[in-house]
């Protein structure tokens, strides 16, 4: 197998971790530790098979999920934020250059405002009392399967 072909896979072994990930928030608002802990010992493959380098790349990568984790669990701290998704965000962040994850970041908010105004409907029409718990995996993996159908979407049109 070639590099290329083993690169897909893994993009496509993160879109079915993500998949999950959003399922098991939506039914028990929990996204397990060996799968959030799967997608950060993944990325390492994908470092290798794309022939990053040490310094700037990988060193990168692994600074930036050190950022995200630190701002993310200060998020947690507040209680703003889920620990299972502040672990899935610092998984993803193992994979994606700073402005791409950037722009999942982006997509992220979007998609997690949309999620919170339908949930605020559904308890409205439902009557129901309390307050709403968002499954925020949802709108990670939303964000992160986008960003991937983008990357992979570049490659393919540069490779083909």
């Amino acid at each position: 197998m070639d590099s290329e072909t083993f690169i897909y896979l893994l993009w496509g072994g993160l879109a079915i971790a993500l998949i999950v990930a959003a399922i098991t928030d939506l039914k028990r608002r929990h996204i397990s530790n060996w799968l959030n802990l799967s997608i950060a010992l993944a990325a390492p493959a994908l470092w290798i098979a794309s022939g990053m380098t040490f310094w700037p790349e990988i060193a990168g990568q692994i600074g930036l999920a050190a950022v995200i984790f630190t701002i993310f669990a200060g998020m947690f701290a507040i209680g703003a934020m889920g620990g299972g998704d502040v672990k899935l965000l610092t998984a993803l962040a193992f994979w994606m250059h700073w402005l791409t994850f950037l722009e999942l970041l982006v997509i992220m908010s979007i998609a997690g405002g949309v999620l919170t105004l339908l949930m605020m409907i559904g308890k409205r029409i439902k009557k129901t009392e309390g307050p709403i718990k968002v499954p925020y995996g949802v709108a990670i993996a939303f964000a992160g399967l986008w960003t991937i159908w983008g990357i992979v979407g570049q490659s393919s049109q540069t490779i083909f």
